[in-house]
């Protein structure tokens, strides 16, 4: 009883900070999204500048709807800016537009961390759906409700399924570098090619590291859960064998 309410206690907590992070990611969006940057270049027109200064010819910049529903699809090969960027000459859209190009940039300079989160992709939308049923398969066995005989089948099978499980946490601890990193160059190339100025890559700044937030909360809150679920599985197979 003492873990499952220090379990509610832990997430309730990673709520408020989610809560607070997506919050601030929506104010700081709102504020610098109202600023236009002296030279007025659009989201688009960023992240196409951005990409030809890279060399990336084959990656294009559509509209998607929505706001701040960015993102780079690999498979595609394109980058969707939202509706509050695509069109937008302000500081926010320059920064998430360039955010975006980042993520293009890792993938074609082969970054790491780039590189086995998307290798994690299958691994994690697989093991989601399979890691409960193993679970409960592994509890069935070990009970003798299915089988009898199995010796330690059924705590391997359930073991599995954590290790499935943990799939999902390693997944958001890789994506912390990984977003960390696109931001990081998207300063350098906004820079480097001169599409804000000193005092407005200030607000491009706030803008990123309020997106970084919310990326360090579902780490944590994917930790609790998953702490969660091995304590269950750990608890309910030590209770077996009592």
């Amino acid at each position: 009883m003492g873990s499952y309410f220090w379990f509610l206690g832990a997430i309730l907590v990673c709520g408020i900070v989610s809560a607070l992070a997506s919050a601030n990611v929506h104010k700081t969006y709102a504020k610098y999204g109202k600023i236009r940057t002296r030279y007025g270049i659009t989201g688009e027109e960023t992240a196409l500048r951005l990409l030809r200064a890279g060399g990336v010819s084959d990656v294009r910049v559509e509209r998607v709807s929505g706001n701040l529903t960015d993102h780079y699809h690999p498979a595609k090969a394109v980058v969707n800016l939202s509706d509050s960027t695509f069109a937008s000459p302000s500081i926010a859209a320059a920064a998430v537009a360039a955010h975006e190009v980042g993520h293009v940039m890792q993938n074609k300079r082969g970054y790491l961390f780039y590189q086995i989160r998307t290798a994690l992709v299958p691994v994690v939308n697989f093991g989601s759906r399979l890691a409960m049923p193993l679970v409960l398969f592994g509890l069935l066995l070990d009970g003798g409700i299915l089988l009898s005989g199995n010796g330690n089948l059924g705590y391997y099978l359930a073991l599995l399924g954590v290790a499935l499980y943990a799939g999902s946490f390693v997944f958001t601890v890789v994506t912390l570098p990984v977003e960390l990193n696109a931001s990081r160059r998207a300063k350098r190339m906004l820079s480097d090619e001169g599409i804000l100025t000193n005092e407005e890559m200030a607000g491009a700044g706030q803008v990123l590291s309020a997106a970084a937030m919310t990326y360090l909360a579902a780490m944590f809150t994917s930790l609790v859960y998953f702490l969660r679920f091995l304590f269950f599985v750990m608890g309910a197979f030590g209770r077996r064998r009592d």
